[in-house]
């Protein structure tokens, strides 16, 4: 086996055109004069320190605040993640032990671990499964209007990972109105670049208290680099401090800090309107012959809006399996996106990208579908597909009987499926497509979940460990 500094170095040399993360997409001019080994240094006096910041990372830190809106910005070197986290754990005390907190289903599992946490329960809105691409894109906030007596919060996540927006506006106004206390949460991980006129309004500005920005994924900041934003008097900024001193390691990256920094800068900068436009031409030219996911999708499924730097493809009217076209992709094209599944490839631009890119894409796709093109098969016809048709309602949701927390710590035995309804699930078990949990641990086996196992052979599985001998994790009560 190569060591992983000589993959590295291979894999670097191949010429792969990016269109996954990091945002920066290796090119280096993006993130200099970083320096490494020379800038890979620790907490000296004049270099300041991150989680008692009073010097340089103060001043780069306010820097990001008054870029995003925000009253304050912490510099996270965790990742997203560590974001995520730390807002669940910082709305923890001894009065809200065992409260509810409404989360969009389609949460990241950093949510889910958010919980285990804080000990917080979740009480989830079930989103909107797009037909033609089978992926939760949409949801409706008028789920958590409905929803909100006795919860403390509410997590939405938008843009999602495919880049369709939650009707962030909406919920807020609906919040200063009738319930004018409780924070809004949003995972904007995937919008880091949502500043200027070619992009959607940022969540910080619209009104959110806490904002969690996966900076690495479309800006010029290393991988693992990411920034949490807080404004109004709703969260306690202590708590938060403490919760982010209490999740982060003592030994911050400077070179992740750094870069957090730079990303800031490099943004003003940037060609977005010449990537823009080569975007817009993709989706005029294919759309059609392929199924893209574009504007003229907003307003329908509970998507409000869209982040043109995804591009998510569905080639169900190609004779192709998705494996072969990504296979071809990398070898004839020098093309790596982001993730494919069944019948959809993701493409994610970054500040990296460049408009020759999505031109290069743009010839690849065309390319591929007319030789894999079906007769007399249109993008039309994935509307007579069945969508698929679980968690679109929230009464399909199971109950949940136990917290992610008490879920975790609890002792776990595995049954046979055909024993496990009425049971509580041990294991947070996934569907991909569309990727949302069907039961997550501490909720209990309903008729309607186990119909979904009992087919178990008809989906692909993500967390379920015991799906080819039809066996579940269970909590030993």
């Amino acid at each position: 086996m190569d060591a992983l500094s000589k993959k590295l170095a291979i894999y670097s040399k191949l010429g792969m055109r990016s269109f996954h993360t990091p945002g920066h997409k290796g090119r280096g001019d993006l993130l200099s004069p970083l320096a490494f080994p020379e800038y890979d240094l620790t907490e000296l006096p004049e270099l300041d320190m991150l989680h008692t910041p009073q010097g340089v990372i103060a001043h780069a830190q306010q820097l990001a605040a008054d870029i995003y809106g925000a009253e304050e910005s912490f510099f996270l070197v965790n990742g997203a993640t560590v974001g995520n986290q730390a807002m669940f754990l910082c709305l923890a005390s001894a009065n809200c032990r065992g409260k509810k907190i409404l989360i969009d289903r389609r949460a990241h599992r950093s949510v889910v671990a958010g919980l285990i946490l804080s000990g917080l329960k979740p009480e989830y809105i079930a989103p909107e499964i797009h037909p033609d691409f089978k992926l939760p894109l949409g949801l409706d906030v008028a789920g958590f209007c409905q929803n909100s007596d006795d919860q403390i919060a509410c997590h939405v996540t938008s843009p999602s990972y495919y880049g369709t927006l939650v009707d962030l506006a909406s919920l807020i106004k609906w919040r200063d109105k009738n319930s004018p206390a409780l924070p809004i949460l949003v995972d904007q991980a995937h919008g880091a670049h949502f500043r200027g006129s070619f992009f959607p309004e940022g969540a910080v500005t619209q009104g959110a208290d806490l904002v969690v920005h996966s900076t690495h994924k479309t800006l010029a900041a290393l991988t693992q680099a990411a920034m949490i934003h807080v404004q109004g008097p709703r969260v306690n900024r202590t708590a938060l401090k403490q919760s982010l001193e209490l999740l982060q390691t003592s030994s911050p990256s400077y070179l992740l800090m750094v870069s957090l920094e730079k990303a800031m800068s490099s943004w003003r900068d940037f060609y977005w309107d010449d990537l823009y436009e080569e975007v817009m031409l993709l989706h005029k030219e294919l759309n059609g012959t392929l199924r893209i996911l574009t504007a003229e999708d907003v307003g329908q499924y509970s998507i409000t809006g869209l982040d043109w730097t995804k591009i998510l493809v569905n080639i169900s009217t190609l004779e192709i399996e998705v494996d072969d076209f990504v296979k071809l992709l990398r070898t004839s094209f020098l093309i790596e996106p982001e993730l494919w599944d069944d019948n959809n490839v993701l493409f994610m631009l970054g500040i990296g990208s460049k408009p020759e890119d999505v031109r290069v894409l743009r010839e690849a796709l065309k390319a591929l579908a007319k030789q894999y093109s079906i007769p007399h098969i249109s993008c039309k016809s994935l509307n007579n597909q069945a969508p698929v048709q679980f968690l679109t309602d929230a009464r399909q949701l199971p109950p949940v009987r136990l917290t992610p927390r008490e879920a975790w710590l609890a002792a776990k035995r595995t049954v046979k499926l055909k024993d496990s309804l009425g049971l509580i699930a041990g294991e947070t078990i996934s569907v991909y497509p569309p990727g949302i949990p069907l039961i997550a641990a501490g909720e209990e086996i309903t008729p309607y979940v186990l119909s979904f196992l009992e087919q178990a052979e008809a989906y692909r599985w993500q967390g379920w460990q015991g799906f080819k001998q039809k066996e579940i994790l269970i909590i030993d009560v």
